[in-house]
């Protein structure tokens, strides 16, 4: 396809139509917003203690006549896992008969003095300060059982990744609207299901079922808004706005989740946005820059008038040329290009090998801090708005770096800022939860702003043939760690900041790997496979000819010095005709990028 934009200039950047499908399409993220992190929230696991019969209305005071205490990060705490065996404490019961005060005394004298544990047999009591009901507390994943709690949350992430394999080709087959619409739909479908789920194995199923369409739904509007956008407006759609409505749904389910504290109701709520989105098929249209793609020229015309009508413009005669189309496309039918081609040739291969690396370690990052929430102190509702609003300002200096900065450096300033907020939360003392909560919040920011780049990259990088199988493929990787970042919570039983020490080395081994890629900064979307790897070229080409100048700048000065003006004319003569040949082979090179050529090109 020779100059998509180019040929549907005459709609200009921001019309009617522009608008409409800008506004539908982030109302269209707030499923896939609202449900990313609500496991966070129907899993989770308040204090608990052991249930013993006989002895429910012992005080906080003469609980530890029953209760162990353990100390926990230099706190004593009441045993959750524990309790003095019965038959040797029904030999003490004489002592609650006495006052309290008694009580508490004889505790360390006659309580202390070697009695043995037990498991708790007779189930837990919960603390409900907080939540009502969740998965944790109906189904008791805790002690022994507390190895499910991770493996829930990651069976929803595996969900993610299976999503995003299945849905990135089938958007590029199918078309972006009906990938989009029966993700929406399978969100709505399975959070019903989920709310009647009797136990936790067929919990568990069901959440990885859900899992399938949250993510592959948000990289589907993605991949159709930067397709039906252009210039400026797709920067502020794929950048500002519609990452800041899907932070709103986020934040929104705090709301929702203050108000419902029964995980069963909450998960019904949680299919209403997407029952709310599907009457909007009917008023989002298919990529017009897809169906081209596909040799769908008639339809894309068609839609393409329709938006010149609603504009109040005139469209050309003839949109496309079909001989450009096909020239374009090349001898390679789309149907051919799948997940394979990503890893096909050596340029390409290499540059996806290093995205997914980082998009994993990314997702790692960013969902570790939002499930290290819980290692917090202060309110859950809070805590968690707290980490989700910061997201707003993120995607607003992210944008604002997409717009007038460079890909590399913005991403390496910001990725090292979060880096830096993280590995310093470890000097931060324990008085001054504080302090600990603002570093953490500075360390999203940062791996937030970078994360929102990457998406951006990431879809300049790739070309329109396969630019939703291949943003779909890096959502693999990065629910890959996501998968992880349940365990990351785990690492806190080792030392209290090694999460956060975990997290920032991984920002800054980020910023090592970004280095190796191209700058792609105010660089055309690329369409072919071929012109995708001449972005690698481009950029290896710069680097070889900064080089090369700087040498023939130091030899050139150095031989001005040691030679006579003769003898630097005659080698200038000598050497005039191969300067004259490279200059016009490294114009043609420019010239080809530029212009996005067709398949064909070398590489």
């Amino acid at each position: 396809m020779r100059d998509y934009e180019e040929s549907t200039s005459f709609l200009g950047q921001w019309g009617r139509f522009q608008c409409r499908v800008f506004f539908l399409l982030c109302l269209s993220s707030f499923p896939a917003g609202y449900n990313v992190l609500s496991v966070i929230f129907m899993m989770a696991s308040p204090a608990h203690r052991c249930l013993v019969p006989g002895y429910g209305n012992l005080s906080q005071d003469s609980i530890h006549i029953v209760i162990p205490v353990q100390e926990v990060n230099g706190r004593l705490e009441t045993s959750s896992c524990s309790r003095y065996q019965l038959d040797q404490i029904q030999n003490l019961s004489v002592l609650l008969s006495r006052p309290t005060e008694n009580l508490v005394q004889n505790t360390n004298s006659v309580l202390v003095s070697g009695l043995e544990l037990e498991d708790c047999k007779d189930g837990w009591i919960y603390n409900t300060e907080h939540y009502q009901s969740t998965v944790t507390t109906e189904f008791d994943l805790v002690c022994a059982d507390e190895w499910k709690q991770p493996l829930t949350s990651a069976l929803y992430f595996l969900g993610g990744l299976i999503g995003c394999f299945i849905s990135g080709q089938m958007s590029d087959r199918f078309g972006r609207k009906p990938v989009l619409f029966g993700t929406i739909a399978s969100i709505s479908v399975f959070s019903v299901l989920l709310a009647f789920a009797p136990s936790w194995p067929v919990f568990a199923v069901l959440f990885l079922l859900l899992g399938l369409g949250q993510i592959a739904s948000y990289v589907t509007l993605f991949v159709l808004g930067a397709e039906v956008m252009t210039g400026p407006t797709r920067l502020l759609y794929t950048n500002l706005v519609l990452p800041a409505v899907y932070v709103l749904s986020m934040a929104l389910l705090a709301a929702v989740a203050y108000l419902i504290r029964n995980w069963r109701h909450l998960a019904l709520v949680q299919a209403l946005p997407g029952l709310a989105c599907i009457p909007l098929w009917w008023l989002i249209p298919e990529s017009p820059r897809w169906l081209v793609s596909r040799g769908r020229l008639e339809e894309a015309e068609l839609l393409l008038r329709s938006a010149a009508a609603e504009n109040g413009v005139e469209a050309p005669q003839t949109i496309f040329l079909r001989a450009d189309v096909e020239a374009a496309a090349g001898p390679k039918a789309p149907e051919s290009l799948s997940f394979l081609d990503l890893l096909r040739t050596g340029s390409i291969r290499h540059l996806t090998l290093i995205l997914w690396l980082i998009w994993f370690s990314m997702n790692m990052s960013y969902f570790g801090l939002s499930f290290s929430m819980s290692g917090l102190f202060g309110n859950p509702y809070l805590n968690y708005f707290l980490l989700t609003i910061i997201e707003i300002p993120a995607y607003g200096s992210s944008w604002l770096m997409v717009r007038f900065f460079p890909r590399r450096p913005s991403f390496a300033v910001f990725t090292l800022l979060g880096a830096a907020a993280l590995l310093l939360i470890q000097i931060s003392p324990l008085p001054l939860p504080g302090l600990t909560l603002s570093l953490v919040l500075l360390g999203k920011f940062g791996v937030l702003v970078s994360y929102s780049l990457m998406y951006v990259y990431s879809s300049e990088l790739y070309p329109t043939i396969i630019r939703n199988t291949a943003m779909s493929s890096c959502a693999m990787f990065s629910r890959l760690g996501s998968s992880v970042s349940p365990y990351m919570v785990q690492l806190a039983e080792f030392y209290q900041y090694l999460p956060w020490i975990v997290i920032g080395s991984l920002s800054v081994l980020c910023v090592l790997l970004f280095v190796f890629l191209p700058e792609t900064f105010r660089q055309p979307l690329p369409d072919t496979i071929q012109q995708m790897a001449l972005i690698q070229q481009l950029y290896d080409n710069t680097e070889t000819t900064d080089n090369t100048e700087t040498t023939d700048n130091t030899e050139t000065t150095d031989k001005t010095e040691t030679t006579d003006n003769t003898e630097t004319t005659d080698k200038t003569e000598t050497t005039d005709n191969t300067d004259n040949n490279k200059t016009t082979d490294n114009t043609e090179t420019a010239d080809t990028f530029i212009v996005l050529p067709p398949t064909g090109c070398s590489e």
